[in-house]
């Protein structure tokens, strides 16, 4: 008898665990809701000037597949700008303006954002450098196109430099996708050629996503392992073919296509560097 209510209790559980699950399952909801959902917790969360919240819930839009709306650039522009990430606030803002035009409902609040950040740059610019005993400039070297990696940390709402890296190269790369027609750029319709990177202990990974004029989407991945090669990651841009590069740490070639952005192609190229640098020397960087 024991036995019997033993096997009943343990099949109870079972099902208490099961439906659980499945419950689980039914409320997950479709990206395209997901991606809705989170949209109005940013709103939100801005509008309530929470900005860490905010920056949560732009981190999680950024890893969801599909195009983002016009919106999220400015959101994450706003984002950016309070945590004095001028170079990305600057992309992101321009990207909603570029998408979303004179009838976007943040367009001259975006404009006016995009003159207070190109202000703050020209402040930090002429702000005075610091000096040694003898009177001369000290040479700092900036990781991450100026900007410290503990910050990103912050920023990203993550515990290592690595996460902190990778988030903030993919979403550099999220508004430098390359298009074939430069005339009309809509950032919620994806570009032509774009990029997404991730890392682990030793090696980065670069996925390539390629459309065609048909829609149809190519995925391409190759590996890069970090060991032995420089991490001065180079680039340049050929304004004949509206197209920036950046190269290949391990030969040369030519590795990403990105959009003529002289600014933020050197500041992909500069954050990919220092992922290298911390994968070759997780301790001393």
């Amino acid at each position: 008898m024991a036995v019997t209510y033993e096997k009943g209790r343990q099949l109870a559980r079972g099902l208490v665990l099961a439906s659980t699950l499945l419950a689980g399952q039914a409320m997950a909801l479709a990206p395209e809701h997901e991606m809705r959902r989170l949209m109005l917790a940013t709103e939100e969360a801005v509008a309530a000037e929470s900005w860490g919240e905010a920056g949560e819930y732009l981190n999680r839009l950024q890893q969801l597949e599909g195009s983002k709306p016009a919106d999220y650039f400015y959101y994450r522009g706003r984002v950016m700008y309070q945590a004095k990430h001028l170079n990305e606030a600057q992309s992101a803002l321009e990207a909603y303006v570029t998408s979303a035009g004179t009838e976007g409902s943040h367009y001259q609040e975006a404009l006016k954002l995009i003159t207070e950040v190109e202000k703050a740059r020209s402040e930090k610019a002429q702000a005075p450098q610091s000096s040694n005993g003898n009177g001369g400039k000290i040479a700092v070297i900036e990781p991450a196109g100026d900007q410290q990696v503990s910050s990103l940390r912050k920023l990203y709402l993550v515990d290592t430099d690595r996460e902190a890296l990778t988030l903030h190269l993919n979403s550099l790369l999220e508004v430098a996708g390359w298009r074939e027609d430069q005339t009309i750029v809509q950032v919620d319709k994806p570009a032509d050629i774009e990029y997404r990177i991730s890392a682990d202990e030793s090696s980065i990974n670069v996925q390539e996503i390629r459309r065609d004029a048909d829609g149809r989407v190519v995925r391409k991945n190759q590996n890069l392992s970090v060991y032995g090669i420089n991490p001065q990651v180079e680039w340049a841009c050929e304004a004949a073919a509206t197209t920036c590069w950046v190269y290949d740490p391990r030969d040369g070639s030519r590795l990403l296509q990105l959009a003529m952005n002289r600014q933020r192609t050197q500041e992909i190229a500069q954050t990919m560097g220092r992922l290298i640098r911390n994968l070759q020397d997780p301790t001393g960087s």
